[in-house]
C-alpha cells in the first residue's frame, strides 16, 4: 500500500476491531442496503471528506507494495559474493601487508609497494558500483512501464461526482461510476446497473477466456473468485455497460493484491544462471592451480632463502633469510596476481549492460542482468497466444453481402490487422459506388455500436468491445456514398470519419443492449429521410432465425426462403472453420408502438426498454443483410520468426486459453504447423495432456505442439515437466494467472502494453511491444552477447596463462624477476580492460540463428580450447621470458642492433646463477643508457642484476602488452580466420588497442609514472625487437584455428533426446 504501508499497520492494533470488519465482510454474500450500513454511506452521497481523511490515515494509498528494494549494504555484499573477486581480496590483503612490512626502509620504493595494493582495491570498488548501478538501473525502464497504467475514477463525495480522482486515492465505502472501456481501480460491490447489462474482462486474474456478466444480486457466501458475480476486481476492465459500486477492498487487500503477496514470496528463491555456476567454478578451480604454483614457485626458490650443510650425514648448520624468504613470497603474490583476470568481473558486468541496452532498443526489457545470457541457451519458448502471437486488436477479414437475386451471396476479402482505418483495404471494392445493400451494413455496423477507436501517438487504441471497434474500422475502409456527405463539417483528419456521417444522418434514440439469452444488439434511429428505423447486430444464427426477409444488392427485399437460409448457413460454417468470429447484421421498421417514440421515458413505449425480456420480440421480423468474418490476426512478422526459431534448433510451443479450433488456424497460419498437417497428436486441450500417461514423451516430439483451453496449472505442469527434461523455457505471459508459470520458467517474459504489475514483477525480460518476434531477436542477441563474453573471458584467461608460464619460467630458469606485481596489474586491469570491453562489441555471426542452441552445461573452456590458450600461453611466456635474456646475452637478434645504449653482455650461465655473483673474481659492467637517464654500477657490479634489469624488464613489459594486444584480434572469432573475418569488423577493438598502447606509452615517457612502474623509455630498435618477439601470436593461433576447423565436426555433436533428460 506504499507509503500507508506501516500505518496502516499500526492503527488496525490501535483502533480495535473498526477497521479490520472491512476486510472480513463478505460484500458479495450480502444486499446492497446492508453494504451501505456496513461501509456507513449512502449511495447517492458517497463519503464526506473527514471521512476520506480518517479512512485514509486507516487503510493508506489504494496502491499494490512496491517491493522492498535490496538495502545498498546487501546490495555491496552481493558484489563480493564472487570466487574471482574473493580471491582478487586476499591477494590485496597479502600485498598490503607485504608492503606494510617493506615499507620501513621507507623512501621512493616503499611508496611504490602500496600502488599495487591499493589499485586491487581501487578495481573491486568500481566493480562493485558498476554492479549496485547496473542492478538499480535495471528497474527503471519497469517504472516508467508502471506509468502506463496509472489509473484514475470517477467518484461521489459529498453528493457531488469527481472525475479523474487518482485511483490511489481511493478508500473502502467510497461509491465509484463504471463505464465502458474503464480499468476497475478496486475491488468492488456492485449496487447499481446503469445499463441493463455489465460484461467484464477479468480473464487477466481468473482465466477466463470470455467476459464475465456482473448483477447487484448477492451469491453465496462460500462463493470461489468466478462466482462472485456482483463484485468487480481491481485490475479488470468493463468491456459492456456502466455501473455504480461500493469500494470493499483497497491496495493490498485485492484479489489482486493478495496474488502480488505470494509472488514476492516466490520470487525469493531463485538459482545461479549457468554462466554464473561456469565462473564460479572456474573460480574455485583457479584458486588450486594458484595454490599449486604457488608452493612450486616457492620449493623451486627454496635453495636460495634456506641453505644446509651435511655433517655425518645428517642436514646441520641451517641458514635462513628472512628478506629472501619475503621476496619469493611476493614472486607467489605476483604469480597470483598475474593467475587472476582482474577486469573480468568488471568487463563481464559491462558487457551484460551493454547487451541490456542493445535488446532496450529492440523492445526487450531486461530486468535481471544474467538472464540475457539464459536466453542464448533457450530450447523452447512456450508462448500465449492473444497479444503475443496476434495483434490483440480484432479485424474484420471477411465480408459476406446479398446478391442481386435470391441464392447469391457476395464476398469481399478485408486487409490489415490493426485499428488504423488505413491499414489495408477491401479487396474488389466498388469505391463511391456503394449499393444499398453495403450501405445499410456500413449504417448498422457504424451505428448499433458502442466502441470508439482513438489515435495515441502513432498507435490506434479501440475504447470498448474491440469487435465493435473493427467494425467501425471496416466502416472507414468501406468509405461514404457519393452525394450523401452532405451533412459532413467534420475535419479530414477524423479517425472514423465515416461512422460519424452516419451518426449526423441516422440519429440514435434508444439502445437495447446485449444479452447472453438472445445474443444481439440493437438500436432504434430517427432517419434524416423521416422514418425509424431498428439496426440489429449479433451472432449470424440468432439473428437468422428473428429475420423473414433478406435485401438484395439494389435495395429490394424479398422472403428469406429456406435455400438462401442454407446458403448463409453454409458460407458462415466455412468461416467458422477458418476460426473467424462471425456477426450478422438485419434491420426493421421500428414496431407501430415506437412510431412516435423520441426517447423520452415519459413516452407510454418507453417502460418495455426497461425490461430486456422484452427485447427479442422487439427484434423480431428483420430483414437480414448481410455478415462478417472477424478473428485476432497474427502479427506479420511472427511467421518468418517462427521459421528463424525452427532453423535455430528453438521449439515453439503456444499455450492459450483460447479455443481449440481457433488456436490451431492462427498456429497453421503462423507455421507453427502446416497448412495439411496431421495435428491430432499435436494439439491437445490443457485437460486432455493431464490424462496423457506419458506426458515428457509427449512434450519430446519435434517441431510445434499446441495446447488450447489451458489453465493456469496447466502452464505450470508444462514448464515444470520442460525444466526436468533439461530444457531451458521462455515462458511468455501477461495475466496475474501466468506468473507462477513465469516464476518457474528459465525465462519469464512478460508483456509490457497488455501485462498485469503481478506479471512483470514475476518475470525477467518485459516485451514493451507485447511481439513475439522481439523475444526471437532478443535470442540472437543473447547468443552474440555469450559469444561475445567467451571471446574476451577467453582472451583475457590466455593471457594470464602467459603471464603465469612467465614468471614460471622465470623462477625455474633462476633469472631475475622479470616483471614486478604492479606491472602485472597494469596490463591485467589497464591495457587488458580496453580490448576485453570492444570484444563485447563483436558483430554475431551471421549464422549465429542457424545453429542450435548450445547446452546450458556446454563447458565455458572446452579442453581443445584450453589446449590452445596454453600453447598460445607457453608462447607468451617463452616470448616475454626470452626478451629478457636476448638483452642480457645477445649484441643483436634478426638483424636489430641492441647494442646502442652500450649496456654489457653476460653469458646465460652467469644470468641463471645472477644470485652468486658476489662470488665472481673480476665481474665488471659498463654503464648504459635508457632515455635521458645513464645507468653505473662502479661501486657494485652485481646491481647490474638488481637495478640493471630495469631495461630488460621494460622490454618483457612491453612484449607482454603487444602479445596481448594481437593476441584480441585472434578473438574476434573462435575458429574464424582474420582472413575472413578483418580486424575493421570490429572498428572498436582497434580503437581499444590503440587506447591501451597509448596508455603503455604514457607510463613509458612520462618519468614520474616511469619510476612508479620501475620502467625507463625504449629506443626505436628497441621498439622493433619488441615487434619482432610479439607478431608471431597471430600466426601461432592462425594454425591452431586451422586445425580447429578441420576438427569442427568430431567435437562438435548436435543435440541429442538424451541429453536432455537429466536428473534433477
Amino acid at each position: 500500500m506504499g507509503k500507508g504501508g506501516e500505518e496502516d499497520l499500526g492503527n488496525k492494533q490501535s483502533n480495535g476491531s473498526e477497521p479490520l470488519k472491512f476486510d472480513t465482510f463478505p460484500a458479495w454474500g450480502k444486499d446492497v442496503r446492508e453494504c451501505e450500513e456496513h461501509f456507513g454511506v449512502s449511495v447517492e452521497r458517497g463519503l464526506s471528506r473527514g471521512e476520506v481523511l480518517t479512512r485514509h490515515q486507516i487503510y493508506g494509498l489504494n496502491e499494490l507494495e512496491k517491493p522492498e528494494g535490496t538495502s545498498l549494504l546487501k546490495l555491496i555484499l552481493e558484489q563480493f559474493n564472487d570466487t574471482l573477486v574473493r580471491i582478487l581480496l586476499a591477494a590485496a590483503v597479502v600485498s598490503f601487508v607485504l608492503a606494510f612490512v617493506d615499507g620501513d626502509e621507507g623512501g621512493e620504493m616503499g611508496i611504490t609497494a602500496f600502488v599495487e595494493p591499493l589499485v586491487i582495491f581501487l578495481i573491486l570498488i568500481v566493480n562493485a558500483i558498476v554492479g549496485i548501478w547496473q542492478e538499480t538501473n535495471a528497474e527503471k525502464a519497469l517504472e516508467a512501464l508502471k506509468e502506463i497504467q496509472s489509473q484514475q475514477a470517477t467518484v461521489m463525495r459529498d453528493g457531488v461526482k469527481v472525475s479523474c480522482l487518482p485511483a490511489k486515492e481511493l478508500v473502502p465505502g467510497d461509491v465509484v461510476e463504471l463505464r465502458v472501456g474503464d480499468k476497475v481501480p478496486a475491488d468492488m460491490r456492485v449496487v447499481g446497473l446503469v445499463s441493463s447489462t455489465l460484461r467484464v474482462e477479468q480473464g487477466s486474474l481468473t482465466g477466463e477466456s470470455e467476459a464475465v456478466s456482473k448483477t447487484t444480486k448477492a451469491v453465496e457466501e462460500n462463493a470461489d473468485i468466478q462466482g462472485k458475480k456482483c463484485i468487480v476486481f481491481a485490475g479488470t476492465t468493463v468491456v459492456n455497460g456502466s455501473c455504480v459500486c461500493l469500494v470493499t477492498h483497497t491496495g493490498m487487500s485485492t484479489e489482486i493484491g493478495r496474488v502480488h503477496s505470494q509472488i514476492q514470496e516466490a520470487s525469493q528463491h531463485e538459482e545461479d544462471t549457468p554462466l554464473k555456476k561456469k565462473l564460479n567454478e572456474f573460480g574455485e578451480a583457479l584458486t588450486m592451480i594458484i595454490g599449486l604454483i604457488c608452493a612450486l614457485v616457492w620449493l623451486i626458490n627454496v635453495k636460495y632463502f634456506l641453505s644446509w650443510e651435511y655433517v655425518d650425514g645428517w642436514p646441520r648448520n641451517f641458514k635462513f633469510s628472512f628478506e629472501k624468504c619475503t621476496y619469493y613470497f611476493e614472486i607467489a603474490v605476483a604469480l597470483a596476481v598475474a593467475a587472476i583476470p582482474e577486469g573480468l568481473p568488471a568487463v563481464i558486468t559491462t558487457c551484460l549492460a551493454l547487451g541490456t541496452r542493445k535488446m532496450a532498443q529492440k523492445n526487450a526489457l531486461v530486468r535481471k542482468l544474467p538472464s540475457v545470457e539464459t536466453l542464448g541457451c533457450t530450447t523452447v519458448i512456450c508462448s500465449d497466444k492473444t497479444g503475443t502471437l496476434t495483434t490483440n486488436q480484432m479485424a474484420v477479414s471477411k465480408l459476406v453481402a446479398m446478391g442481386s437475386r435470391v441464392g447469391t451471396l457476395r464476398s469481399f476479402n478485408v486487409e490489415g490487422t490493426s485499428f488504423d482505418p488505413r491499414d489495408g483495404k477491401i479487396e474488389d471494392w466498388p469505391v463511391g459506388r456503394m449499393d444499398t445493400n453495403l450501405q445499410m451494413i456500413a449504417k448498422i455496423a457504424a451505428i448499433c455500436n458502442d466502441a470508439n477507436v482513438e489515435q495515441s501517438e502513432n498507435q490506434f487504441v479501440a475504447r470498448g468491445m474491440p469487435t465493435e471497434a473493427a467494425l467501425k474500422v471496416l466502416v472507414e475502409k468501406m468509405g461514404f456514398p457519393e452525394g450523401a456527405n452532405k451533412a459532413s463539417s467534420l475535419a479530414n483528419g477524423d479517425v472514423l470519419r465515416c461512422c460519424r456521417l452516419w451518426s449526423e444522418l441516422e440519429q440514435r434514440i434508444a439502445t437495447l443492449e446485449f444479452d447472453r439469452d438472445r445474443k444481439s444488439m440493437g438500436v432504434m434511429v430517427d432517419s434524416s429521410s423521416g422514418t425509424k428505423l431498428l439496426l440489429v447486430k449479433g451472432a449470424v444464427e440468432n439473428v437468422l432465425e428473428r429475420s423473414t426477409h433478406i435485401q438484395l444488392l439494389d435495395g429490394s427485399t424479398q422472403e428469406l426462403d429456406q435455400y438462401s437460409r442454407d446458403l448463409i448457413l453454409q458460407s458462415l460454417h466455412d468461416m467458422s472453420m477458418s476460426a473467424l468470429r462471425c456477426l450478422g447484421f438485419a434491420y426493421s421498421d421500428v414496431p407501430s408502438d415506437f412510431a412516435t417514440y423520441d426517447g423520452s421515458e415519459d413516452h407510454p413505449a418507453h417502460q418495455q426498454l426497461l425490461n430486456p425480456i422484452n427485447y427479442s420480440s422487439i427484434e423480431s421480423n428483420l430483414t437480414f443483410v448481410g455478415f462478417v468474418g472477424l478473428r485476432d490476426p497474427p502479427r506479420k512478422e511472427v511467421r518468418q520468426a517462427i521459421a528463424d526459431c525452427r532453423t535455430a534448433g528453438i521449439r515453439v510451443m503456444v499455450i492459450t486459453g483460447d479455443n481449440k479450433s481457433t488456436a490451431e488456424a492462427i498456429c497453421r497460419e503462423i507455421g507453427v504447423f502446416e497448412a495439411d498437417e496431421d495435428i491430432s497428436t499435436r494439439s491437445l486441450t490443457g485437460k486432455e495432456f493431464m490424462d496423457v500417461k506419458d506426458q515428457k514423451n509427449h512434450l519430446r516430439q519435434s517441431g510445434g505442439l499446441l495446447f488450447s483451453r489451458a489453465e493456469p496449472k496447466h502452464k505450470q505442469e508444462i514448464v515444470r515437466l520442460l525444466k526436468e527434461d533439461g530444457e531451458v523455457v521462455a515462458m511468455t505471459g501477461d495475466g496475474v494467472n501466468d506468473a507462477p508459470a513465469l516464476k518457474l520458467a528459465d525465462i519469464g517474459v512478460a508483456m509490457g502494453i497488455s501485462g498485469t504489475e503481478v506479471a512483470k514483477e514475476a518475470s525477467d525480460m518485459v516485451l514493451a511491444d507485447d511481439n513475439f518476434s522481439t523475444i526471437v531477436a532478443a535470442v540472437g542477441e543473447g547468443r552474440s552477447i555469450y559469444n561475445n563474453m567467451k571471446a574476451f573471458i577467453r582472451y583475457m584467461i590466455s593471457s594470464n596463462i602467459g603471464e603465469v608460464a612467465s614468471i614460471f619460467l622465470t623462477a625455474a630458469l633462476g633469472i631475475p624477476e622479470g616483471m614486478i606485481p604492479v606491472q602485472l596489474l597494469w596490463v591485467n586491469l589497464v591495457t587488458d580492460g580496453p580490448p576485453a570491453t570492444a570484444l563485447g562489441f563483436n558483430p554475431p555471426d551471421k549464422d549465429i540463428m542457424k545453429k542450435p542452441p548450445r547446452r546450458s552445461d556446454d563447458s565455458l573452456i572446452t579442453a581443445w580450447i584450453l589446449f590452445r590458450y596454453l600453447v598460445i600461453g607457453m608462447y607468451v611466456g617463452v616470448a616475454t621470458v626470452g626478451v629478457f635474456i636476448i638483452w642480457y646475452t645477445h649484441s643483436s637478434f634478426m638483424g636489430i642492433d641492441l647494442s646502442q645504449d652500450g649496456h654489457s653482455l653476460v653469458s646465460y650461465s652467469q644470468l641463471a646463477h645472477w644470485g652468486q655473483c658476489s662470488s665472481w673474481e673480476g665481474f665488471k659492467v659498463s654503464p648504459f643508457t635508457a632515455g635521458s637517464q645513464t645507468f653505473s654500477f662502479e661501486s657494485n657490479p652485481c646491481e647490474y642484476f638488481h637495478l640493471g634489469k630495469i631495461k630488460a624488464s621494460t622490454l618483457s613489459l612491453s612484449v607482454l602488452v603487444a602479445i596481448e594486444m594481437f593476441n584480441s584480434l585472434n578473438a574476434l572469432s573462435e575458429d574464424g580466420s582474420l582472413v575472413t573475418m578483418p580486424p575493421w569488423v570490429n572498428p572498436w577493438l582497434l580503437l581499444a588497442m590503440a587506447v591501451s598502447f597509448g596508455l603503455h606509452f604514457v607510463i613509458l615517457y612520462v618519468p614520474f609514472l616511469a619510476q612508479v612502474f620501475g620502467i625507463v623509455p625504449l629506443s626505436l630498435n628497441e621498439w622493433l625487437l619488441v615487434l619482432a618477439v610479439s607478431l608471431p601470436v597471430i600466426l601461432i593461433d592462425e594454425v591452431l584455428k586451422f586445425v580447429g576447423r578441420l576438427t569442427s565436426g568430431y567435437r562438435y555433436s548436435p543435440r541429442t533426446p538424451s541429453a536432455k533428460q537429466k536428473t534433477e
